[in-house]
């Protein structure tokens, strides 16, 4: 090994960059072929560290955000969905709307896609460099409500506000009580212009005092929720069950 090859991996190690050490030759090979200038040549190889790093960092902020699987926009059926804006979808995955600390409301039957556009957003979010979190609606009750049991929970909610994103699954799929509807409203009330957060429900919004047991706390939320936002409404059937056939017994 030259000497020179020798200081630039110990520049790497000290830069921990190891994937300049991995990178160097190759492009020095291609970078004598084709002719480039040692700048061209710098330029290539602290490219090719830089577009890896943002990878691996993407990589580690999807699994940290604890999506049920990866879904992303890309792959969203809008020939099934065709209440879905696709304007309106591709604008999001842009995630200005993080930016203005927006929110967005997916509602639909089950089925429609809603979890799928959530996790997709979350995916474009944590690519572009946010952190995200999801959890189902009960699950962030539950969060908060140990956050409580321990006397912490100004502090868990401070914290919470330090993700970009939060997603919110499930909301009205099972009914909270008062306890966990304050719990909630909270959550909702700390994000408040200061953060997003992404929810999706089964329901209308004209029912979601049946999910929190009180219609004034229900409207309070969704006050909040909605007064920068942007809501989706989904429809159709279930495109888990579009393939199933129903079969009917012969005649005798």
């Amino acid at each position: 090994m030259s000497e020179a090859a020798k200081s630039i991996e110990y520049y790497a190690r000290a830069l921990r960059a190891p994937r300049i050490t991995d990178g160097y030759r190759d492009l020095g090979d291609r970078a004598r072929e084709a002719g480039w200038s040692h700048e061209e040549y710098l330029a290539a190889v602290l490219g090719r560290e830089v577009a890896e790093r943002e990878a691996s960092g993407a990589a580690l902020r999807i699994r940290a955000a604890r999506f049920p699987g990866a879904k992303t926009l890309e792959e969203f059926n809008f020939d099934h969905q065709p209440a879905a804006d696709r304007n309106l979808v591709a604008h999001l995955g842009t995630g200005v709307f993080l930016e203005e600390a927006r929110n967005v409301v997916l509602l639909g039957p089950p089925g429609t896609g809603k979890t799928h556009l959530a996790v997709g957003i979350g995916i474009k979010a944590a690519r572009a460099g946010h952190r995200v979190l999801f959890d189902t609606a009960t699950g962030w009750v539950t969060r908060l409500a140990e956050a409580h049991e321990r006397g912490r929970l100004p502090q868990e909610l401070a914290k919470l506000r330090r993700y970009k994103l939060l997603i919110v699954d499930e909301v009205g799929y099972i009914p909270f009580d008062q306890d966990s509807a304050n719990l909630f409203f909270q959550l909702v009330s700390s994000r408040y212009e200061h953060a997003s957060l992404v929810l999706t429900s089964n329901l209308a919004f004209s029912r979601w005092g049946e999910v929190f047991g009180d219609a004034t706390v229900a409207s309070a939320m969704i006050d909040r929720i909605v007064h920068h936002a942007e809501v989706l409404n989904l429809t159709g059937s279930s495109y888990r069950l579009r393939n199933r056939t129903t079969t009917r017994p012969q005649a005798q």
